[in-house]
């Protein structure tokens, strides 16, 4: 207890760095937050004296909001990096690619080859073989195309 009761603002600075230059060795963002809090607990204390056990209280506060905080941020960019990436989705991977049509295509569906693949496709308007067609959504499998202009 007379241990605890002696702790200044230098040991939580201390601590912080030391937590801090853990994370340096690869911890994965573990020690990041603890560090910082530990830094904090540091500050605060060099403006306030706080009792030890508030310290304590302080630090676990301080550790839980800002691991939190991050948490919330690094799942947000997570689900938008998630929702852009066209990863494993070989249909999403389809748009913006082109192809030549090989024979006279009608308004409305048709079979379109592109790469080693046949796919469902459906156009807006009668285009003409050998016209260079370029795919601009995805439904499913099925591919919307357009001719390049």
């Amino acid at each position: 207890m007379e241990l605890l009761q002696q702790v200044n603002h230098w040991h939580w600075i201390a601590l912080g760095l030391v937590l801090l230059s853990g994370e340096l060795l690869g911890t994965a963002g573990y020690f990041l937050w603890l560090g910082i809090s530990a830094v904090l607990v540091g500050l605060i204390l060099t403006l306030i004296p706080l009792s030890w056990q508030l310290q304590w209280v302080s630090f676990a506060a301080f550790s839980l909001v800002t691991t939190w905080l991050w948490w919330r941020y690094q799942h947000q960019q997570d689900r938008s990096a998630n929702a852009k990436s066209v990863l494993n989705q070989r249909e999403r991977q389809m748009i913006g690619q082109t192809t030549r049509v090989a024979e006279n295509i009608q308004r409305g569906s048709c079979r379109i080859r592109l790469g080693d693949t046949t796919w469902s496709a459906k156009c807006d308007q009668d285009i003409p073989a050998g016209t260079l067609v370029k795919v601009v959504d995805v439904d499913g499998i099925v591919l919307f195309i357009e001719p390049v202009k």
